[in-house]
């Protein structure tokens, strides 16, 4: 048994379905990670750069994206869509939405706005559905409709993961539009099947890259080895964050097995090697050889033993927090945690990690730079953060 497995084995242990401990169990917060819980509008509290203010309640938030008007689109499991008002105080949810498999870790997913939703209203979404095979991720998409019954029309499915499994964990589903603007890459987790991350074939355990309408636009040399059409890179996990900084490079996280929890910088056609390596171990303590075995693999520029859990990203680029731009922020969901990754061009490094009392699903920078983190779970509160008083 490796050292890495006599380490987790109490997380092991509370795991349920072979899951990852990001949805099953609660990682070591580090014991110089600064902690606190939200406090009262505006206030400041003690070891924390930010006032943390409580916007809005939700059950079970996933995802949000900011409206040009500053209202935003904030999406629950369940299947819910809601169109929430800037200040927090009114939420509506939007008809259209398709029937949603909301089991285990599925439910409705990523929300993202065309880069002419000014002109167009266009909204791209994901969700998991079941349908021939088992159950699986779709990317569709939708036209807003405003006023006093507010909707998603015209939505249709434009994507969907292959093959559909049995299962309900790793589905995945983020979405980022590329700088070019016509193309958008979505992220399919492997399923927890291991070998699908290495079949080229599948689309699950990849990064996609896919036309604005949907269709495939992979790595073409990728293509030409025989590839599905839209992969652009492979040998991912549960992938459950992807964003682009302002030089154009595409960065991912994604959910280690028990320990190895990563931050990748995404090339097209590179190999990132799960489930033949990884940092962390399988859950019933088999040793998953390390990166440092495998030279050929793309290794990835950070990772944590024991796990924070990733989820969401973003790059920041707000001019709130200066200091920070360019950094990179996940949400730590078993480490009830906000992190901060320190990003050089095209290398990271670990910076802060701030204790939310609270699993964090999803992590946003608002209009005005303000940072904005949503807690998992019934009740999950949005919270805004922003420079103390």
């Amino acid at each position: 048994m490796s050292t890495r497995t006599i380490l987790f084995t109490t997380i092991a242990s509370a795991s349920l379905l072979a899951c990852s401990a990001a949805d099953q169990g609660n990682a070591t917060v580090p014991a110089n990670a600064t902690t606190a819980a939200a406090s009262p509008a505006g206030a400041a509290q003690a070891g924390l750069p930010f006032a943390v203010t409580p916007v809005a309640a939700f059950d079970a938030p996933w995802a949000m994206t900011f409206l040009p008007d500053g209202r935003m689109l904030v999406t629950q499991k369940a299947g819910q869509l809601m169109l929430v008002s800037a200040d927090g105080k009114t939420k509506t949810p939007l008809t259209g939405i398709p029937a949603v498999d909301s089991e285990g870790q599925g439910g409705l997913m990523d929300v993202v706005l065309h880069p002419q939703f000014a002109q167009n209203r266009m909204v791209y979404f994901s969700f998991s559905e079941a349908g021939p095979g088992g159950k699986g991720v779709a990317l569709a998409r939708g036209v807003l409709q405003d006023g006093d019954k507010p909707a998603l029309q015209d939505v249709s499915v434009i994507f969907r993961a292959s093959p559909y499994v049995e299962g309900d964990g790793h589905y995945s589903g983020r979405i980022a539009f590329a700088p070019d603007g016509q193309h958008l890459f979505f992220t399919n987790g492997e399923r927890q099947k291991f070998d699908p991350a290495q079949d080229p074939k599948a689309t699950l355990g990849k990064v996609l890259r896919l036309t604005l309408d949907g269709e495939p636009a992979g790595d073409p040399a990728l293509a030409a080895k025989g590839f599905n059409p839209a992969v652009w890179s492979y040998g991912h996990r549960n992938l459950l964050g992807i964003a682009f900084d302002g030089a154009g490079n595409l960065w991912e996280q994604e959910m280690g097995p028990m320990g190895g929890d990563e931050i990748n910088l995404i090339q097209a056609g590179k190999n990132y090697g799960y489930p033949i390596v990884s940092d962390g171990d399988h859950y019933d303590g088999r040793d998953i050889p390390n990166h440092d075995t495998r030279p050929e693999f793309e290794k990835y520029k950070v990772n944590w033993t024991p796990v924070i859990a990733p989820a969401g990203l973003i790059v920041y680029s707000g001019a709130m927090f200066p200091e920070w731009q360019g950094d990179l922020f996940v949400g730590g969901l078993a480490s009830e945690a906000l992190v901060r990754i320190d990003v050089n061009g095209t290398e990271a490094t670990k910076g802060d990690q701030w204790g939310m009392n609270a699993r964090i699903r999803e992590v946003e920078q608002g209009p005005d730079g303000a940072l904005y983190v949503l807690e998992d779970g019934e009740g999950g509160r949005l919270l805004k953060l922003t420079k103390p008083a």
